[in-house]
């Protein structure tokens, strides 16, 4: 086989080392991943939004964390409480997006992990309480609420939405 130099930069290149997916491979793969995650501005907008959601938000991390800071109107609840306190404190019915700390943190995903074991249905919110900070929304902490401004990194700063 002949290379030409176009797949001999193909070869070179780590991005494309391993080819991208098909079509209908990345269609399927990207649907699947939006049936798991939630992202923090679609969370926000939903939760701010008139009238029920149609989820709950959970927050999966410690008593300490939660005093912190958390997002307004989440249901606590410490993944290693899930399997003898969510029957009492979460409906079957109604679809849960669970948060931790941030994006270096798998604890939202422990706590989907556990419910989804449960029987709920379950979606990790990207980005943790972490991004929900950085992008400006408002939160609550054991002092009252709080916000911070939005971080131009994460966030459009003048925008309502960043487009996505």
């Amino acid at each position: 086989m002949v290379m030409t130099s176009h797949s001999t930069a193909l070869a070179a290149n780590p991005v494309l080392r391993v080819p991208p997916a098909s079509p209908a491979a990345a269609a399927a793969y990207f649907g699947a991943s939006l049936a798991f995650h939630a992202d923090v501005s679609d969370v926000a907008s939903a939760l701010a939004a008139d009238g029920d959601p149609g989820f709950v938000v959970l927050d999966s991390r410690s008593t300490a964390s939660w005093d912190q800071g958390h997002i307004p109107g989440a249901v606590h609840l410490p993944t290693a409480l899930i399997p003898e306190q969510a029957a009492a404190l979460l409906d079957p019915a109604v679809p849960v997006v669970t948060y931790c700390w941030g994006p270096g943190c798998n604890g939202a995903t422990r706590a989907a992990l556990a419910l989804a074991q449960l029987g709920f249905q379950v979606k990790e919110m990207l980005g943790g309480f972490e991004y929900w900070v950085r992008e400006g929304f408002a939160y609550e902490t054991w002092e009252g609420g709080e916000r911070r401004a939005a971080d131009s990194l994460t966030a459009p700063v003048d925008a309502a939405d960043c487009g996505c």
